[in-house]
């Protein structure tokens, strides 16, 4: 796929991760659907797009209500004419331990709410906003993208146990989609980032940090840069679907 004018929606666009995506793609001339909650940030992310060579607009919708979502697609297509792909980056974070024990004693477990909140925007959120693009897809004909933040935390990571069940969960759709969708020309593909250096990363203390690399192969966290050229390679690379793309450093968990 040749992202000149092409529309990708990206969800979590407002900020971090996915905002480095959409610059990424809008540099190379892609038009950006930027989905958040913040709309400040949205703002703010709207105008970095068109900045760096591209066209964007933003888009207030809550991942995880299906109304909403249904709602957000039928208004992108509206606004662009089209859909071509799309960038499933939201999520969010309610880490604790499964039980948490002091001196023999359960003191605390992770609540139901915990769990569900990570599992309505990580998962459900991934499902609803894979599958309203694929019909767009199929409505107009078009050979459409679907790339899906995944983590290597799938693999299990002590003190996720409602992240890495939704990564995982993201991972096995993935493959799913691309045996689905391959026959209306649809690829999907996932990343499975390791430890990036985001905000939230980089606002860790410095021996904490230092810890974290120090389990990396390659000696360094990641880039949001590098995750963002592997998403445009995913784009560019027709023949590539059904895989989830490790950007670890070599780290397994």
């Amino acid at each position: 796929m040749d992202l000149q004018n092409k529309v990708v929606a990206v969800t979590g666009g407002g900020q971090g991760l996915g905002l480095t995506m959409a610059l990424e793609l809008a540099s190379k001339g892609a038009r950006l659907a930027l989905v958040d909650l913040n709309p400040e940030k949205l703002e703010e992310a709207v105008q970095q797009c068109k900045d760096a060579g591209g066209d964007a607009k933003s888009y207030i919708a809550n991942v995880a209500d299906e109304q909403q979502v249904v709602a957000l697609f039928n208004d992108i297509v509206s606004d662009f004419g089209t859909l071509d792909g799309i960038i499933n980056n939201a999520g969010i974070v309610r880490d604790g331990m499964l039980v948490k024990v002091k001196d023999g004693q359960i003191v605390k477990k992770m609540s139901l709410n915990d769990w569900q909140s990570v599992i309505d925007v990580n998962l459900t959120g991934v499902f609803l906003c894979g599958r309203e693009a694929a019909a767009k897809f199929i409505e107009s004909g078009v050979a459409g993208v679907i790339i899906n933040i995944s983590s290597i935390s799938r693999a299990g990571n002590m003190g996720q146990s409602n992240y890495a069940a939704a990564k995982a969960g993201v991972a096995a759709m993935t493959v799913t989609w691309a045996k689905e969708l391959a026959r209306y020309g649809i690829r999907s593909v996932a990343i499975a980032p390791g430890f990036i250096g985001t905000e939230m990363v980089n606002s860790m203390k410095p021996e904490a940090l230092k810890k974290m690399a120090a389990q990396i192969p390659l000696g360094r966290i990641g880039l949001p840069q590098e995750i963002a050229h592997t998403a445009a390679f995913i784009f560019e690379n027709n023949y590539l679907t059904g895989r989830v793309m490790e950007v670890d450093g070599g780290i397994r968990l």
